[in-house]
């Protein structure tokens, strides 16, 4: 993918994101741990970081890792010029998000004293930077499609944006749906400045994986790490889609 949502989702998408996603989307505080083993440049994944024995999984055979570590490299290229324009345009200078940082292993990368888990992708506010398990991000990607992964990435950087506008809640639900929102702006204003291409499917592609990271609907709305319900997040996130990030009350 160079600036291009192409390729379409195979297999049972819901029960996939449901069981594979546990708190990505989350952003945590505290400094990056900076003992740990050095990392690779942004959007740059290790290869050997792919499932054993997966290099292909869709029965088309059109994903590969060399495809995933492209289409991360774009969507994060495609975030910093979208929130550079924004703040441009109201007069601020953007400063982008540190780095981006790939891990393969629990504990590998932390934020503050805070280790990172598995099946996961943060935004650490200290640190300044975005980290998420390359493993799991792979899987996902060739299992839901890159639709998922620019999702993925517009939330995680939105919570980068809200730290440079003082942005902050009493509840994680309003910190988080706000993300949601603004991760929908930055893909409709992407796709609108002709920086990315939408193509037959991919809403209902992001429909339905927003559909499968909900919250489970027993949980209560003010809990710490809250989300939103799948209905909630759906609704958010096409706001910020359908209309920019006026929809989004950033104030």
């Amino acid at each position: 993918m160079t600036a291009r949502w192409g390729r379409r989702s195979r297999g049972p998408l819901a029960g996939f994101v449901a069981a594979l996603v546990l708190v990505a989307g989350c952003m945590v505080g505290g400094g990056v741990d900076e003992s740990g083993p050095e990392q690779p440049g942004p959007g740059q994944p290790q290869r050997s970081a792919a499932p054993p024995g997966a290099d292909r999984t869709r029965a088309d055979g059109s994903t590969s890792v060399d495809e995933f570590k492209e289409d991360f490299a774009v969507a994060v290229e495609k975030a910093e010029l979208y929130w550079e324009a924004q703040f441009r345009s109201s007069g601020r200078k953007f400063q982008p998000i540190r780095r981006v940082v790939p891990y393969q292993r629990e504990g590998e990368v932390s934020c503050g004293e805070q280790a990172l888990p598995r099946n996961n992708a943060v935004y650490c506010s200290a640190g300044d930077f975005i980290a998420y398990d390359v493993n799991w991000s792979v899987a996902a990607f060739r299992q839901v499609g890159d639709a998922f992964l620019f999702y993925l990435l517009g939330h995680e950087y939105a919570h980068g944006v809200q730290v440079r506008l003082g942005i902050r809640y009493n509840f994680t639900i309003q910190q988080e749906l706000q993300a949601d929102c603004m991760a929908g702006a930055y893909l409709g204003g992407s796709i609108k400045a002709q920086q990315l291409t939408l193509e037959e499917g991919d809403l209902e592609e992001f429909r339905e994986g927003l559909l499968a990271v909900g919250d489970d609907p027993d949980q209560p709305w003010f809990a710490e790490g809250a989300h939103g319900t799948a209905e909630q997040r759906t609704d958010y996130f096409f706001r910020g889609y359908e209309s920019g990030l006026a929809a989004c009350n950033l104030g």
